[in-house]
């Protein structure tokens, strides 16, 4: 595991949100991770390089995640929600597979999904509580499963051509109903024989 690399490539523009004031976003990836960074600013490739101290067999691929969210359009704080627990996942929809490549096709359905003055993404974030970035051919989403499912489905009932008002309607729906399992979870009652194994 020591020593293993994975690479990925992020857009030139990116690079600078990657590297962070100073390096500290760097810095604090491979902090977090026990992994190191090699950026060539010339090409947007990025080397990821798992250093002997890692412990988490799993740091390789977060700390991919991690520079690919960066990559998508995320700050490097909603891109970190990806090291909180094990529960957060990233998406991304790639709109060239609705649209091919006619870039006035895929200007307006980031318009649709963004809305305006940004109002459409900003209701999915609240009522999803799932971070959206709407950058370049992509539109990714960050958040647990059930976050992000709803997200993506109101972006694709968006990208498909449904009124925002329909999509609003099935936000809030879904609003509901995550907020309910969120209290079942919460109130489901332990079984005795839950206690006894512990003891």
């Amino acid at each position: 595991m020591e020593g293993s690399k994975a690479f990925v490539k992020i857009p030139l523009d990116r690079i600078g949100a990657l590297v962070g004031p100073d390096g500290r976003v760097k810095a604090s990836i491979e902090r977090k991770l026990s992994v190191g960074l090699r950026i060539d600013s010339q090409t947007g490739d990025i080397e990821i390089t798992l250093m002997p101290t890692a412990q988490d067999p799993t740091a390789m691929f977060r700390a991919k995640e991690v520079v690919t969210a960066i990559g998508r359009g995320f700050s490097p704080e909603h891109a970190f929600r990806l090291l909180e627990d094990d529960e957060t996942v990233l998406e991304v929809i790639d709109l060239r597979e609705a649209v091919g490549r006619s870039q006035s096709d895929m200007k307006r359905l980031k318009g649709r999904v963004i809305g305006k003055e940004g109002k459409t993404r900003r209701i999915i974030e609240e009522l999803t509580e799932a971070n959206v970035s709407v950058y370049g051919h992509t539109i990714s989403t960050i958040g647990n499963t059930d976050q992000v499912e709803a997200a993506k489905e109101a972006i694709r009932m968006l990208i498909r051509g449904s009124l925002h008002g329909t999509v609003y309607r099935f936000l809030h729906k879904k609003r509901r109903e995550l907020k309910k399992k969120k209290m079942e979870l919460w109130e489901t009652p332990y079984k005795s024989e839950d206690y006894s194994r512990e003891t």
